[in-house]
């Protein structure tokens, strides 16, 4: 649709529509039960210029984190929730494999593997730059799990102790520097010791005593930890998603948003920052 050149010029004060900034990280997914994968972190994508058009509702949705493996089902974690801003969708990190169902799922990131269980591919399905990374692998003789994958690293293998879940991505879009999208630490059994999470991805379970995976960070997109040996033996969840975008403050602010966005402007730059879905209309 086209608008008059009076209408852009009465909302944007320029004459033109700005391009944006956008950062868009999904859901985690949740860690699989007893001695299990961790979940892979949510999709991360993040780039400048994209163009924008006044006058019609940009969509935004915040993925939720996939639901960690409940106590005594050695099943896998639940694949964590796609996000969306207009046309870039990032989508949600695998859940991490359990002890029954062993193999970690793809998504954004994967989800790491139980004892000899297949990974989950991360960058699935691909963009360019990647979106996430693999799971890692667990370990048969020491019945552990492999560390879920991050946005920026492949989830750790198992080995001396369950492995870690894979790094996260920095971003400063908001004005200050977080780093998002970590994958979940791999659950522990015997002397095999838990996985670590990663930049907002839950630690595994322990070995003995509560071996509940711990959740990944709401709004940093984690993978939930894997469920450990110990009782019970439930897998983190993923943690829940963001959609942030900015473009210059010489341009005016948006004529409309709903599901009530933060709004600031710093360092030059309008900032809308989104952890519930909504719009923006230019």
């Amino acid at each position: 649709m086209t608008f008059p050149m009076p209408f852009i010029a009465a909302v944007f004060g320029g004459g033109v529509t700005p391009t944006v900034e956008y950062l868009v990280v999904a859901g985690g997914g949740g860690g699989g039960s007893r001695v299990a994968g961790g979940g892979g972190g949510g999709g991360f994508r993040t780039a400048t210029g994209l163009s924008v058009s006044a006058g019609s509702p940009i969509t935004v949705t915040v993925g939720g984190g996939g639901a960690g493996a409940g106590a005594g089902t050695e099943a896998q974690g639940t694949s964590g929730n796609d996000s969306v801003f207009g046309s870039i969708t990032s989508t949600g990190g695998g859940g991490g494999g359990g002890n029954t169902t062993r193999n970690g799922l793809s998504g954004g990131s994967g989800g790491g593997a139980s004892r000899d269980g297949t990974v989950g591919s991360g960058n699935t399905p691909s963009t360019s730059p990647a979106q996430g990374n693999n799971g890692g692998l667990g370990s048969n003789p020491n019945s552990i799990g492999g560390g879920g994958g991050g946005a920026s690293a492949v989830g750790s293998d198992a080995g001396a102790t369950a492995g870690n879940g894979g790094a996260g991505t920095s971003s400063s879009i908001t004005g200050s520097s977080v780093t998002y999208a970590g994958g979940g630490g791999g659950g522990g059994f015997s002397t095999y010791g838990p996985g670590t999470g990663s930049d907002g991805g839950g630690n595994g379970g322990a070995a003995s005593g509560d071996g509940t995976g711990a959740n990944g960070t709401a709004n940093r997109g984690g993978g939930g930890g894997g469920g450990g040996n110990g009782t019970p033996n439930t897998g983190g969840n993923g943690g829940s998603g963001l959609v942030s975008i900015r473009y210059s403050d010489s341009y005016d602010a948006a004529a409309s948003t709903t599901g009530s966005p933060t709004v600031t402007v710093s360092g030059g730059y309008r900032i809308y920052t989104w952890t519930s879905s909504g719009s923006i209309t230019f």
